[in-house]
């Protein structure tokens, strides 16, 4: 299966729902009234997409076809065009499949540092093992640090699956602090002259502030060590989370100034508009979707694909 099947497969609940609305409120030939945009603006909001992206799409629609007579496949294309142009936000980078491209933002000197955050459940530390994969596929040279000093699963899952990618890792005995991880990562990184140092978080509720803190001083201490790091902060969202996701991008962008989104977990169940609510009210754009469970089924985010199969028959 392609990746773009993967999105279609994984987006089917809102595809079809999204495809059910606007038959049943869309009719050919009808006028478009605001009865008709109110009606579909309360279904939008089902979808995940959020009060600011759902008031842009239909605003939209509403500058375009008020009060003419009705033709599906336009009204469709304006909402597909608006939800692309949401994803696409100010990002200037060319998606093309057929160029092994990474949206990461490179160090000019190594390390570059990336750390990831996310709340317990997302599915960061295997997201965390794709993302090592897909770097060491494009011959770059990976370090670990497993950072979740207080979840002994995640430390271990993290270095079995070093092991299995054939990547270093710097680990700590639990309860150890975590800065402490980051310090020592950041310090085997420099010396081994890894192009890449990819840094685990705790992954407790985002609610907790004294966990914010904790990543506020993880950061502080991975600047002191390397100059302008962590150069990505990466934010892992499950994507069957709905409007929570919204508001973990929140709490943890405060304490890590999240960079960019990596949308987990995208299958059946998922609605995906997540991701297009964050990037029209927080502007983070989304960098990585996983379609599947497979250590390789970690794909760079291409906002063109993804709107066309949030739409897709």
């Amino acid at each position: 299966m392609g990746f773009f099947d993967k999105l279609k497969a994984g987006l089917k609940k809102t595809s079809q729902l999204l495809r059910t609305d606007i038959r049943d409120l869309f009719k050919s030939g009808e006028i478009l009234s605001e009865k008709h945009l109110e009606q579909f603006e309360a279904r939008l909001i089902q979808t995940d997409m959020g009060v600011a992206a759902t008031t842009r799409i239909v605003s939209d629609l509403r500058q375009e076809h008020l009060g003419r007579t009705m033709k599906v496949d336009e009204l469709w294309a304006t909402v597909r065009a608006t939800v692309k142009s949401i994803l696409k936000g100010t990002s200037t980078t060319t998606y093309d499949p057929e160029q092994p491209l990474s949206p990461l933002n490179f160090s000019e000197s190594r390390p570059t540092v990336i750390l990831v955050a996310g709340v317990n459940g997302t599915g960061k530390t295997t997201t965390i093992a794709k993302l090592a994969r897909l770097l060491t596929s494009q011959g770059k040279t990976v370090l670990l640090a497993a950072g979740d000093t207080f979840r002994a699963a995640a430390v271990e899952q993290l270095t079995l699956w070093s092991q299995r990618l054939g990547c270093d890792i710097v680990t700590k005995p639990a309860g150890t602090d975590p800065a402490a991880v980051a310090f020592a990562g950041c310090e085997a990184a420099v010396k081994a002259g890894v192009d890449v140092l990819i840094i685990d978080t705790a992954g407790r509720l985002h609610n907790q502030q004294n966990l914010m803190q904790e990543l506020e001083k993880i950061r502080r201490v991975i600047a002191k060590q390397i100059p302008d790091a962590p150069h990505e902060s990466l934010l892992v969202i499950d994507a069957t989370t709905g409007q929570n996701g919204l508001n973990q991008a929140q709490a943890f962008s405060k304490a890590v100034s999240t960079t960019g989104l990596i949308l987990s977990k995208l299958d059946g169940t998922a609605r995906g508009g997540v991701a297009v609510a964050i990037r029209q009210q927080m502007g983070i754009p989304v960098k990585y979707v996983g379609v599947g469970e497979a250590i390789d089924d970690l794909e760079v985010f291409d906002p063109d694909q993804f709107a066309e199969a949030l739409f897709a028959e």
